[in-house]
């Protein structure tokens, strides 16, 4: 119940409708009754009786009495549809942008399969649960409470009789809705994962193929698909030990009534006609019993999407925005006090350990370690994807939490090691953080970035549409285009993380001297392997294992003979710094 009650805060909003569809659903069931009436009419007053001059105003009762019904039926069914529509649209905006609010943590730990079937699969069957299971749990009830009402004042002793077979039904049913859920639940996770699959496979099929990897990628969605398939039987096997005796139950309702009814009639304590409305009811008693079965899957169903929706909708992200003033300037002074983190899935190990320094505005700090040292998640401790565990990080002076996280991030440009390139137009992904700009704002951010020259040797220029993620272009390209989108924004502080791996060394000279004309007035953070990317910056910090094992200016570290000189004189040897 829990569950449909937090569906209905989306419902209520159209609870005029939702009225009118409860009054619709009454009035049919009205009609619903009015006609088995009017067949008893039939059998005793025009067939028994020969009171034929009350054959065409019934019949032409009957016919309008079903007209009237269709109309009524078919338009709760299409408000019932605009409801939900009407519903969802709201859930799916408020899901989407809780997927914006979200920060790296929670991707970290969750696939995107998950994420997609919460956005797909399980909106799509609360859809469903409001455009149909709702109107038909109402009717159902509506029918099964006036043919009650209705058999009971026809002929109360069979009608009690009958009643009798409730109770076993309503067992039956309730059992079969508790063993039904947990099942529901497990097709959804099997559904995750295999969803997971799919998705993994697409986005990584050049992967796949350049490994030669279709086999084994085949086995293993195989192997996830057949457990799919073993869930939905087993859950078809619940279905199948309760929806038989459910649908006897009912059917044995009719064989019940022509047996004690004939009887009844045989004695005269029951006409004809009675026992032939009697009858015509009975299908409004044993409907709801032979669809207790099928509500009781999709309300399953439902009850489990809504539980996976709503635990997504209340994740609490673990970078909270207390901003305690919003500042419209930023000025770009950093400063790491004695800054430890850690992931929270993993407390014991220390990414970063006691990072201490400073960087001034217009200074530019480089970053050097090996794979794994936490260059990364250094610089992403400013932007705020990640908060220290311990420690401070302070900009212009102030804790970086006491800074509205828009305004913070809206002064700072980042191009992240893992390039992503939207499906759009060369012009659209440089004017991503600025969608205001002009065009020759954008072409200068290109000829900043080295990206001009190649961008207008294709054949639509600043107009190409880039395939998804970048796909058409090369590692280099991808950086380029990255990087005059982050020179776009004109920021504060600028991070760059491995921004020039991917090109040769004449267009990372160009980008080099490019940069040094505009980080004048900025914080600039360079993240590389190459010691011809960092020699020029005012501090260069050496990171092993999450601590800063040496510090200081390009000649200070040669002299010291240490991890960074051994760096340059590999590089050295292999022609990449003079």
């Amino acid at each position: 119940m829990a569950a449909l009650k937090w569906i209905w805060q989306y419902v209520r909003v159209y609870r005029n409708q939702v009225v009118l569809v409860g009054v619709m659903v009454l009035l049919g069931s009205i009609l619903n009754v009015l006609f088995p009436l009017l067949m008893g009419v039939v059998v005793d007053e025009i067939i028994t009786k020969g009171r034929t001059n009350l054959l065409i105003p019934i019949l032409g009762l009957m016919i309008g009495t079903t007209f009237v019904r269709t109309l009524i039926v078919y338009a709760y069914r299409i408000l019932c549809e605009y409801i939900s529509q009407k519903s969802i649209y709201q859930l799916r905006g408020e899901m989407y942008r809780k997927l914006h609010d979200l920060d790296f943590g929670y991707f970290n730990q969750n696939k995107v399969g998950d994420i997609m079937t919460k956005m797909t699969g399980d909106i799509d069957t609360i859809r469903h649960f409001i455009a149909y299971v709702t109107y038909v749990l109402i009717d159902n009830f509506m029918l099964f409470t006036l043919a009650i009402v209705m058999l009971l004042r026809i002929n109360w002793r069979l009608t009690l009789l009958l009643l009798c077979l409730v109770p076993i039904i309503g067992f039956l049913a309730g059992k079969m809705a508790r063993e039904v859920r947990p099942s529901f639940m497990q097709i959804r996770e099997s559904f995750s994962r295999l969803n997971s699959i799919v998705q993994e496979n697409i986005s990584g099929n050049r992967v796949v193929k350049a490994f030669a990897k279709e086999d084994y990628e085949i086995e293993k969605f195989t192997k996830h698909n057949q457990d799919f398939k073993e869930r939905n039987i087993a859950s078809a096997r619940i279905w199948a030990k309760y929806l038989p005796p459910l649908d006897s139950l009912a059917s044995l309702l009719n064989v019940f009534v022509i047996l004690v009814g004939g009887i009844f009639v045989i004695n005269d304590q029951m006409t004809l006609g009675n026992l032939i409305v009697f009858n015509s009811y009975l299908w409004m008693l044993n409907m709801p019993m032979r669809m207790a079965g099928w509500l009781i899957n999709d309300v399953q169903r439902c009850i489990a999407s809504s539980e996976k929706i709503k635990e997504f909708l209340e994740t609490t992200p673990k970078v909270q925005n207390e901003a305690t003033s919003i500042e419209k300037e930023l000025q770009g002074s950093i400063e790491f006090q004695h800054v430890d983190f850690y992931f929270e899935d993993d407390k014991e190990t220390l990414v970063l350990q006691d990072i201490s320094f400073k960087a001034s505005p217009g200074q530019t700090v480089a970053i050097l370690g090996a794979t794994g040292a936490g260059k990364s998640t250094l610089v992403n401790l400013i932007c705020r994807f990640y908060d220290a565990s311990r420690g401070q990080v302070l900009i212009d002076g102030k804790d970086v939490r006491t800074w509205d996280i828009k305004t913070l991030r809206s002064r700072i440009a980042t191009v992240m090691q893992d390039i992503f390139l939207f499906s759009d137009t060369v012009e659209g992904n440089i004017a991503f953080g600025e969608p205001n700009s002009n065009f020759d704002q954008i072409r200068d951010s290109a000829l900043r970035a080295d990206a001009h020259h190649f961008i207008t040797k294709m054949e639509e220029g600043y107009d190409t549409i880039v395939g998804e993620r970048g796909v058409g272009l090369s590692g280099g390209q991808k950086q380029r285009i990255s990087l005059a989108r982050a020179l776009l924004k004109n920021p504060a502080i600028l991070i760059l993380d491995d921004t020039t791996s991917a090109v040769d060394m004449e267009t990372e000279f160009k980008i080099q001297n490019e940069l040094k004309k505009i980080s004048q007035n900025k914080t600039t953070f360079i993240i590389a392997h190459r010691i011809s990317s960092v020699k020029d910056a005012d501090l260069i910090l050496v990171l092993d294992k999450g601590k800063i094992i040496e510090r200081g200016k390009h000649e200070e570290l040669l002299e010291r003979k240490n991890y960074y000189y051994e760096i340059y004189q590999q590089q050295i040897g292999e022609g990449e710094v003079s």
